[in-house]
């Protein structure tokens, strides 16, 4: 049986709108922006879970409550079965070394003043795995791997003297230079040209294998997650609106929101026309979310009861849920 290694459960995160000083001193009622809402999702030992959605719909703020990187509002998250919460700040520590992150701009990411194999390097002073010796040529080695060759040439340089796709090289190689479990890479290849991004995903697959790597995939695009997604969860405005097999949402989403998603993608066809429409308007703001279900005001299948009742994710296939009033009514795409 496979190991569930984090478990996200009800996982919140409501930001607080900031106010002018008359609007603290007329107004008492407190607003907040649900930049997460009641988010839950499992991740097995070895897979790649793809998490989904437009900018804005709360993938990256998910990434970091789940790193402890920002304090939750409620719920929690569980590293094989025990509670992040409950860890002091020696195991916090430590469990730096097992989860790691990959930042979608590594160049925001990366210390102009700290040279390339300084900043590989970092992680492993902070933690004090290693010294000064050792450090570098775990650096050299790691480097060598992720593909920044010659390692002992570029391990001098500094972030500017580097190409985008190098750049993106480094954050991969000190995310990994702790040896860890689990790594959440968020839109890892965002800020790379179009003919690295394969490399880098390539890349990516390979480091999984040899580490034995559980990923957390954060992107908007869903033709990437088809070549290093095992499961994908589809998120709209802070909320988890379907879930499932890759394969089997790919070829059955049951979610409209998905399958707008999905027709989104590029096909190299002149001849080939989208046959579902797309959605009305723009997507909500997170400060002020329509009642009912999220999607409602954008969605044209909405029957009344979507503007009233919020729905809940709800089992339609093998490990696929969906958070849908009117899910009965699909099938298969066309």
């Amino acid at each position: 049986m496979r190991e569930e290694l984090v478990t996200v459960r009800n996982l919140k995160k409501h930001f607080p709108l900031e106010k002018g000083f008359f609007d603290r001193l007329l107004v008492r009622e407190h607003r907040f922006v649900k930049a997460v809402d009641n988010v839950s999702f499992s991740i097995m030992k070895g897979e790649v879970l793809g998490l989904v959605g437009e900018s804005g719909s709360g993938k990256t703020t998910t990434g970091r409550l789940i790193l402890g990187l920002l304090p939750a509002t409620g719920g929690e998250v569980l590293y094989r079965g025990r509670s992040v919460i409950s860890y002091s700040k020696k195991d916090m520590e430590e469990l730096r070394e097992r989860m790691q992150i990959i930042f979608q701009d590594p160049y925001a990411s990366l210390s102009p003043r700290m040279s390339i194999g300084k900043a590989i390097g970092h992680p492993l002073a902070i933690h004090h795995l290693a010294d000064a010796k050792t450090s570098k040529e775990i650096c050299l080695s790691i480097m060598e791997k992720v593909g920044l060759s010659p390692a002992p040439f570029l391990y001098r340089k500094y972030p500017h003297q580097l190409s985008g796709g190098q750049r993106q090289r480094v954050v991969i190689a000190r995310a990994l230079v702790t040896n860890p479990d689990f790594v959440i890479a968020d839109e890892p290849i965002a800020m790379a040209d179009v003919s690295v991004r394969a490399m880098i995903l390539e890349l990516m697959m390979k480091l999984k294998r040899e580490f034995d790597l559980t990923y957390l995939f954060i992107t908007h695009d869903l033709a990437t997650c088809k070549y290093i997604c095992d499961r994908i969860a589809i998120m709209y405005l802070g909320k988890i609106v379907e879930i499932g097999p890759l394969k089997e949402v790919f070829s059955r989403p049951v979610h409209p929101y998905t399958e707008t998603l999905l027709d989104a993608v590029p096909v190299p066809d002149p001849r080939f026309r989208r046959t579902h429409p797309m959605p009305k308007g723009e997507i909500p703001s997170a400060f002020n979310p329509p009642p009912g279900c999220n999607f409602h005001p954008r969605c044209y299948i909405a029957e009344t009861r979507c503007r009233n009742l919020e729905p809940g994710l709800e089992k339609v296939g093998e490990d696929h849920y969906v958070s849908c009033m009117v899910r009965g009514s699909w099938g298969s795409r066309d």
